[in-house]
């Protein structure tokens, strides 16, 4: 056998492991069917204000699914506007909020609803004299990733 063969075989060999050892890994089990009660999702202080995360797992259908709670006092945001590959929903519970999403700013109020696109710059802060809370779903999956 030729060096240019044994390369190639071993080469070979090592794809075909590190491609098994990837299926292997073992996924965290799908979130199943829950009820998250308000009282019961602890409430941690951050620099900003608070936030409540409720759930951060896989599903079903996608590779990874999270809600979580934030609360803003006057004048604060969570962190400068950004960017990243998964897709966000924001649904105002309480407070006005602006919102930076395609290079213009809004001011929204309780009831209002944010979609964050993949790889769009967005932010939010609290624009208001009392604190602002609102609700975050973001998702992802295989397909998301990849085409980014």
């Amino acid at each position: 056998m030729t060096t240019k063969q044994t390369t190639f075989l071993a080469l070979s060999a090592l794809g075909l492991t590190l491609t098994a050892l990837g299926l292997a890994q073992p996924r965290a089990a799908a979130l199943a069917s829950s009820v998250f009660d308000w009282n019961a999702v602890a409430e941690k202080p951050t620099p900003s204000g608070s936030t409540r995360k409720f759930f951060q797992a896989p599903t079903a259908l996608l590779d990874e699914l999270e809600c979580h709670v934030t609360t803003l006092q006057p004048g604060q945001d969570p962190h400068p506007p950004h960017q990243h590959p998964e897709e966000e929903l924001y649904i105002i519970k309480e407070g006005t909020v602006e919102v930076l999403i395609n290079g213009e700013r809004k001011q929204i109020g309780p009831g209002s609803v944010i979609f964050a696109a993949a790889n769009q710059p967005h932010g939010i802060r609290n624009a208001g004299p009392t604190p602002a809370t609102y609700h975050v779903i973001k998702w992802s999956s295989a397909g998301a990733q990849q085409a980014h």
